[in-house]
Order: C-alpha cells, then sequence, then structure tokens
C-alpha cells in the first residue's frame, strides 16, 4: 500500500478555511496554519483569523487519492514542481505548527531570499530552533523555509536572541 504523504493543495481564493474543513468532513488529515491579524477599517479594528500561506491547505494522503481530493468544491489543484506533486515534510509541517503555536508575528515571502547568515534561535518561544538571518527594511527576520511551496516564513527575532551557527570553512 502506497505511503501517505503531505501533499499541497491549491484553493480558489480565500476558500482555505472551507476545503479544509470539507475535506476533514470526508476524513482526510488536513493541516491549514492560521495565524490572527489585526485589521483597521475606518471605524474599528478587529482581530481577523487568516490563514498564514493564501490558496494552500496540507493534505495527509495517498497520491492514489488525489483526484478524490480535489472533488471537494474550492480546490483547485495539487501543486507540482518538475512534473512531480510537491510534498512535505512531517518535519516541516511540525516546525510549522510550532511557529503558528507561540503566537509570535509571522509574516510568508515567496520572493527568493539570497541565502545569509545561518543563526539558531537562543532563547525566546522558537528557542534551539535553526534558520537564516536576514534584514528586510529596519528588522531583523528569522527565516524558516517551506520547500514544497516555496515559501518563506518571516519571523521578527530580536537580534540578541539569535546566535550566528560558525560554519567551518575550507583552506
Amino acid at each position: 500500500m502506497e505511503e501517505l504523504n503531505w501533499y499541497v493543495m491549491y484553493t480558489a481564493s480565500r476558500s482555505e478555511k472551507k476545503v479544509a474543513n470539507r475535506l476533514k468532513e470526508r476524513g482526510w488529515e488536513v493541516y491549514l496554519p492560521i495565524v490572527e491579524e489585526l485589521r483597521q477599517w475606518s471605524d474599528r479594528k478587529k482581530k481577523v483569523q487568516k490563514a498564514l500561506f493564501n490558496g494552500y491547505v496540507f493534505v495527509k494522503t495517498r497520491r492514489n487519492q488525489l483526484w478524490e481530493c480535489l472533488q471537494v468544491p474550492g480546490a483547485v489543484k495539487f501543486v507540482h514542481f518538475s512534473g512531480e506533486h510537491a510534498t512535505i515534510d512531517e518535519k516541516v509541517i511540525d516546525v510549522i505548527k510550532r511557529v503558528v503555536a507561540t503566537g509570535v508575528d509571522v509574516e510568508t515571502d515567496g520572493s527568493d531570499i539570497e541565502p545569509g547568515e545561518k543563526v539558531k534561535v537562543i532563547a525566546g518561544p522558537l528557542q534551539h530552533m535553526t534558520g537564516e538571518c536576514i534584514e528586510k527594511g529596519n528588522k531583523d527576520y528569522f527565516v524558516i523555509r517551506v520547500p514544497g511551496i516555496d515559501q518563506n516564513m518571516l519571523i521578527n527575532v530580536p537580534r540578541k536572541y539569535l546566535e550566528v551557527i560558525k560554519t567551518k570553512t575550507s583552506a
């Protein structure tokens, strides 16, 4: 029997929650990272829950069941790279869950980021995580890459909480 993998489903615009719920109702394991954002209207402010990655839902299934998953209203297609269905490692899903659970401010960015300094978080809710430190404007961001969907999680971490990981240089 084919093994279960986390596949990346692309959904119709603003349909992530509906698609995730419909898939769950049909028995699939689904992960939709949700973050809270403070929105400003002319007359009020309100906390809004939104998908961390616009248009994406992670579905744990077998390759031969992908077509079945796409029968859910709002599902568009599964993401492909080089002709293969994109899959996400369970460890990456766990990292995303951990980051979302901490409640830290997270932005996502689909642009290519030039490799920066490799860093380790030495304090705070993300302690012991490793990634890259980049600068964006006047803030330092810690980057966790989500390779299957070419997305990066940019988390604002105070520089004092980041320690550069020394890499061995060849002579």
